[in-house]
């Protein structure tokens, strides 16, 4: 018997406080094909990345897992101008369509930047953005939140908001080093890259330097050539 995939889960808003449906995947369907360079995973089947963002069908909050409760001050009153007072009710709850899933993904952005999100929340937002629009063969809008995602990754780095996050020091060295080789800023990439292999002998995160290690050669190739 085939398993479905998708199964629907109850929400409550962290703005209105309203109770929602919003789709998941389960884990046991999720079979991974490939993995990028900078972190994309390509799915053999359904793409859970499709169902990461919440939408509050009722207000028109998008939001993640990672989002935090608080608002800052002020960001309510705006979230209610900007996104809620303009918001026609609908669900985004069942399957979604890659494009669908790029609304989705927008939208958190756009809530993420009035409620004042953590650079690195805003961060990974614009990443898997630029991700989807890679699988959409959309070359300049995948790399123009490639461009943003590295803005973030930045400021995360420089104020240090991915502490107590999923990512790390050399995790986040390492995406702006391999966004900034893919968007041809060759200094910048040489710049981080630089970063992660000044820390060579005390890390304890081999696979990020080997991975930097190899890119760091494929450059210099590149470069002899």
């Amino acid at each position: 018997m085939e398993i479905i995939p998708y199964f629907d889960k109850l929400m409550t808003c962290i703005h209105c406080q309203k109770d929602f449906t919003t789709t998941k995947i389960r884990k046991s369907t999720i079979k991974l094909e490939h993995t990028d360079s900078d972190f994309r995973a390509v799915y053999k089947t359904v793409n859970p990345m499709y169902y990461n963002v919440f939408v509050c069908e009722h207000c028109g909050l998008a939001f993640t897992e990672d989002f935090s409760k608080y608002f800052a001050p002020g960001s309510a009153d705006m979230l209610k101008k900007r996104i809620c007072d303009h918001w026609e009710p609908h669900s985004f709850s069942g399957e979604r369509s890659l494009i669908q899933a790029i609304q989705t993904y927008q939208l958190a952005i756009i809530c993420g930047e009035i409620k004042k999100e953590k650079h690195i929340i805003l961060a990974g937002l614009a990443l898997r953005t630029a991700w989807l629009y890679r699988e959409q063969d959309k070359i300049e809008w995948e790399l123009r939140f490639l461009e943003s995602a590295r803005e973030e990754y930045i400021e995360s780095y420089l104020v240090g908001d991915y502490a107590g996050s999923t990512m790390t020091e050399l995790k986040v060295l390492f995406l702006v080093g391999e966004l900034s080789r893919r968007l041809g800023d060759f200094t910048m990439a040489t710049k981080y890259f630089s970063k992660i292999i000044e820390q060579q002998n005390t890390t304890t995160e081999i696979s990020i330097l080997k991975k930097t290690k190899a890119i760091w050669q494929e450059m210099r190739d590149n470069k002899k050539d």
